[in-house]
């Protein structure tokens, strides 16, 4: 309802693009008024002669404009002064000199209010427009800027993939698939993590996403992933892409690791708030960890990669054994990694 009225009211005044119409209705709204005061005389006490013009003043001002609205008054007032003000025919003396100052201020000022507010509602109409026009250009630039930037990443990493064919050395080759790897997978997390109006996409919404591309990345289709995060965590900007790539070292080592000889089984990712923290888990069945396994002593370029983004964002990382499968959890101070609740 108000958003409908007020876009009738930017629509005022009518005809603007053909100004003789409103003059044509104004001026018959201004005989109808005289027709009416004329009609109702007996009822009327004297002193009352622009009593039926006003309404008729008003109505042309505000749906016609202010040059039919004072057209309007102007006609109101000169079949008042012939007709309805003693002495009859355009009569002049003292008292119809006030009376029809009266009816020049009285009509005069509403005319002026409600012109100005038209005038109003056409700059707010304008500047509206202005407005949607440029949050539609900043929402282009915003999804190519995101486009270009994973197509970046991604065409890094790919030139990097060449580069290893070209290398024989093992763990020189092992060091160039991780950058690959890692750059592509930043590359895709950085189309996750906004929505096509660049907002930022909430966790739970997030984590789903990415929790899919990584399953169908992996090369087992078997494995079935299951996400339970509680809707409306958004992470700060520098949160997200770590958080983000640490879960995404936890996915990868379920596939890679728990199911390396097993053609299907099950991760769970769990994303909640708790007290002054998030809390994210991955877990698998899988196998689990080999005997004696100490994630601060690991080689692992993912793990060390994914300790690494935890100290930055001051948080916890564990790895442990789940009886059955693994056990990864981050747990993260919500003062330092929250935005807000969406």
């Amino acid at each position: 309802m108000n958003k409908g009225w007020l876009a009738a009211m930017e629509r005022l005044p009518v005809f603007g693009g053909r100004p003789i119409v409103g003059y044509a209705i104004g001026s018959a709204l201004a005989l109808v008024a005289a027709a009416i005061r004329w009609a109702l005389a007996a009822v009327f006490p004297p002193g009352f002669p622009f009593v039926t013009f006003f309404p008729a003043v008003i109505v042309t001002a505000f749906v016609f404009g202010r040059g039919p609205g004072i057209a309007a008054a102007t006609i109101s007032g000169l079949l008042a002064w012939y007709l309805f003000i003693p002495p009859a025919g355009f009569g002049a003396d003292t008292a119809v000199t006030v009376a029809l100052s009266f009816y020049v201020l009285t009509v005069a000022v509403p005319i002026v209010i409600i012109d100005a507010m038209q005038v109003a509602n056409r700059r707010l109409a304008a500047e509206r427009t202005r407005t949607r026009q440029l949050a539609e250009r900043t929402e282009l630039l915003f999804r190519e800027l995101q486009h270009r930037v994973s197509n970046n990443l991604q065409m890094v990493g790919a030139v990097l993939n060449l580069q290893r064919r070209e290398v024989r050395d093992p763990a020189a080759v092992q060091a160039l698939t991780d950058a690959s790897t890692k750059l592509q997978l930043i590359g895709r997390i950085q189309r996750k993590l906004y929505d096509t109006s660049g907002e930022q996409v909430a966790l739970d919404v997030f984590v789903a996403e990415l929790t899919d591309d990584l399953i169908a990345a992996g090369g087992k289709p078997g494995v079935r992933c299951f996400v339970d995060a509680e809707p409306g965590l958004l992470l700060s900007p520098d949160a997200a892409i770590p958080v983000a790539l640490i879960l995404a070292e936890g996915v990868a080592n379920a596939i890679e690791h728990g199911f390396a000889d097993e053609k299907g089984g099950r991760i769970g990712v769990a994303a909640v708030r708790r007290g002054g923290h998030i809390e994210l888990s991955v877990r698998d069945d899988g196998r689990g960890l080999p005997p004696g396994f100490d994630v601060g002593a690991a080689n692992s370029l993912g793990l060390k990669i994914a300790r690494t983004l935890a100290r930055q964002l001051e948080a916890d990382f564990t790895l442990r054994d789940g009886a059955p499968g693994t056990v990864m959890e981050l747990r993260m101070p919500t003062e330092r990694t929250l935005l807000r609740l969406g």
